[in-house]
């Protein structure tokens, strides 16, 4: 072995050519895996100078998308880990970093396939709609690539302990969370807190805390609440907040 072959490779720099605007404020709640809550409708708003139509010509013939983005808030920037908790092995047996999605890695990167409805302009700018998100508000894109059925698609893959999901809980709300969802006049909203709860996003770890039965995220504005007793989820509360980062 060279010396040269020994050196370590210069580092690389890359220019986000976009920003994800989606639903979730929060880490916790984020869908663990890209389509697996359809109603998460975000929008890719686009960066200049990436931000023209003639850069899309030809994506209307694809369905689907890969979208390259930047673990970046501090909650999932904390270095890079060789050895890792799978939140579907229950958090407590460790397998590579290598061997899982978590955030904890030599360059913090994120990969997710998505649908996507095409592109809208609006006076903030250019945006790519795509629905089923797992990022945070405010996620940089580094790329858009489309999704190629015959190559990508591979049907005889092994998944190794990423199981398809269950959805262990069922979810019914409260009357009063129903009447703050029929003031919000959301389908889309109750939808996706279905969709997001009956998966159970609580973390592996809450098994030592068994007395912990309620828990809250933030989605579209609005904080919802909610409590578990076996596999029933209750949303008790719906409530609007403020400073909103929906799409």
């Amino acid at each position: 072995m060279t010396e040269r072959d020994q050196a370590p490779a210069p580092p690389f720099g890359f220019t986000p050519i976009g920003v994800v605007r989606s639903p979730f404020a929060d880490k916790f709640g984020i869908p663990r895996q890209a389509r697996l809550a359809p109603a998460a409708q975000a929008r890719v708003q686009l960066l200049p100078p990436y931000d023209r139509e003639e850069a899309f010509v030809g994506l209307d013939g694809f369905s689907h998308v890969w979208l390259l983005w930047v673990f970046h808030a501090d909650c999932l920037t904390a270095g890079w880990q060789p050895m890792v908790h799978p939140p579907r092995l229950g958090g407590r047996v460790k397998v590579g970093v290598f061997a899982s999605r978590a955030p904890y890695r030599p360059n913090p990167l994120g990969i997710s396939a998505l649908p996507h409805q095409g592109l809208v302009r609006e006076r903030d700018g250019l945006f790519l709609r795509v629905s089923g998100v797992d990022v945070l508000d405010g996620t940089p894109v580094l790329d858009i690539k489309p999704y190629v059925p015959y190559a990508d698609a591979i049907p005889q893959a092994r998944g190794g302990f990423a199981s398809p999901p269950a959805s262990p809980l069922t979810v019914k709300f409260s009357p009063q969370a129903e009447a703050q969802l029929n003031a919000a006049a959301s389908l889309q909203l109750r939808a996706l807190i279905v969709q997001i709860i009956s998966q159970d996003p609580r973390p592996g770890y809450l098994h030592r805390y068994p007395e912990r039965s309620e828990f809250g995220l933030r989605l579209h504005g609005y904080n919802v609440r909610w409590r578990i007793d076996h596999h029933l989820a209750e949303v008790i509360a719906v409530d609007a907040y403020s400073d909103c980062g929906a799409p």
